[in-house]
């Protein structure tokens, strides 16, 4: 089991109405336990993973994220960053590049799932925060744009 299949379980876990699952896969054990305490009632239920997971580096390090400096087309979903439909391909879009709200900007890729990410707003992107190949994050800024 891979650390993006991993990330993905525990999203699509977070998000469900599930309160527990455990799996093992390829010698690896992975227990995940919502579990409400009194002074949580109103909050989201913590989520307990029990497993070996190695370290992975942040996507974007913090001090390029700096959210004063400009609007972000963030990831919404957790998954590897590809600027291009495939590796012969040219990217999505480039520094500079004046995009088209809905035009396709980059694929993240979660569980062998494919998911092309739309522009939200006409702008131009103004720089690419991530890394092809990559692991993004849930709401990791993938571009910093300015609006047009």
């Amino acid at each position: 089991m891979d650390l993006e299949s991993i990330f993905a379980l525990m999203e699509r876990f977070e998000r469900s109405t599930l309160t527990g699952l455990e799996l093992e896969q390829n010698g690896t054990r992975l227990k995940l336990d919502k579990t409400l305490t009194a002074a949580a009632t109103t909050a989201a239920a913590p989520i307990s993973v029990q497993t070996i997971v190695p370290e992975v580096p942040a996507a974007v390090p913090a001090a390029q994220t700096n959210e004063n400096e400009g609007e972000y087309i963030k990831a919404p979903l957790v998954g590897t960053f590809y600027a291009s439909a495939n590796p012969e391909a040219e990217p999505f879009v480039k520094v500079g590049d004046t995009v088209k709200q809905g035009q396709t900007v980059c694929i993240l890729e979660a569980m062998k799932m494919m998911s092309e990410i739309p522009a939200p707003m006409d702008c131009v992107i103004e720089e690419i925060l991530v890394e092809n190949g990559s692991l993004a994050s849930f709401d990791a800024p993938l571009f910093r744009v300015r609006r047009l």
